[in-house]
């Protein structure tokens, strides 16, 4: 999709800007802002009209928004919120993260009220699920990046244990980003073959609890801060779907209406990604006990969303 290379670094924190080859015939100008960083509290934001027009609001302390007026934005990607911290869970995070992602809402509503919302801060689904109600886009234009995430740890790890490249790997992880994610074990094979005939039961419940806990493997390595190399990658990922309409099928926190049995909330599943946002839900078939698991992870959102809104 074209040359890659980097053009800036912002002072507050580390933003790195992309520049798509034109040579390629590919879309004019700059597409691409990703923003990472342990201590970065920011929105990032995407545009594709013909002048160079390049918008980065930041989100720092009591810096809402100063000085902005109106930005024609396609994608903001809101990371903004406190980091989890050794020995913290993603739900420990769920109001004091509630409300930035809130306020940081709100703001994006009034000055890029076109745009897609594609939520990161954790606890993901619930933060989702509260960017959703503070801005009442439709449900195609708000979702939360986690399911790439954890699918490519599980990927990894499972090449990692049978030697493989994690190209050979075809695998899915559903439900919530949290303790109760689901990897479909029924549907994941390795080089063609499922990954079931190939590896012991013991040693697959094995690579999947270290797939739940693999963001807090990175925690604890780190010391301070949480992972965001492997996040903004996803993160890419899902910003080129949406400006390139490649429609990718990609594993994302969606809001389902039905689907799997699953009403009003957001969970991770699979969804076709496009210029729209969301185009379609992809519907993949889980044996009886991935869909009890799938149900009881979306049980775990639902008690951090009742948490949220116990006084409204």
């Amino acid at each position: 999709k074209g040359r890659i290379r980097h053009l800036h670094c912002h002072l507050f924190g580390q933003i790195v800007a992309v520049r798509i080859d034109q040579s390629l015939g590919v879309r004019q100008q700059l597409v691409a802002l990703i923003a990472i960083g342990e201590h970065l509290e920011s929105l990032v934001t995407v545009g594709i009209t013909q002048q160079l027009v390049l918008s980065v609001v930041q989100y720092l302390q009591n810096r809402l928004f100063e000085g902005v007026t109106q930005y024609d934005l396609v994608v903001v990607v809101i990371t903004a919120g406190i980091a989890r911290k050794p020995g913290m869970s993603r739900d420990d995070l769920l109001l004091t993260n509630m409300e930035i992602v809130g306020e940081v809402t709100e703001n994006v509503c009034r000055h890029s009220p076109e745009s897609i919302l594609i939520v990161v801060s954790n606890p993901l689904d619930a933060m989702v699920q509260h960017a959703y109600k503070v801005s009442k886009f439709p449900k195609k234009r708000v979702m939360g990046m986690a399911g790439i995430l954890d699918t490519a740890r599980f990927k990894s790890f499972l090449a990692e244990e049978m030697k493989v490249s994690v190209k050979s790997i075809s695998a899915y992880v559903l439900g919530g980003h949290g303790d109760t994610m689901v990897p479909v074990i029924k549907s994941t094979t390795i080089g063609g073959v499922l990954a079931s005939e190939l590896i012991s039961s013991k040693r697959l419940e094995e690579i999947v609890q270290r797939t739940r806990d693999g963001g807090a493997e990175i925690v604890g390595l780190l010391k301070t801060g949480s992972a965001y190399y492997a996040p903004s990658a996803a993160i890419v990922q899902m910003v080129e779907s949406i400006l390139f309409d490649s429609n990718e099928i990609l594993p994302c926190a969606a809001l389902l209406e039905n689907e799997y049995e699953i009403n009003c909330l957001f969970v991770g599943i699979p969804i076709k990604i496009g210029k729209s946002g969301i185009e379609e839900i992809i519907e993949i078939e889980l044996s009886e006990s991935e869909q009890e698991a799938l149900k009881h992870s979306a049980n775990s959102v639902k008690e951090l969303t009742e948490i949220m809104y116990k006084n409204d």
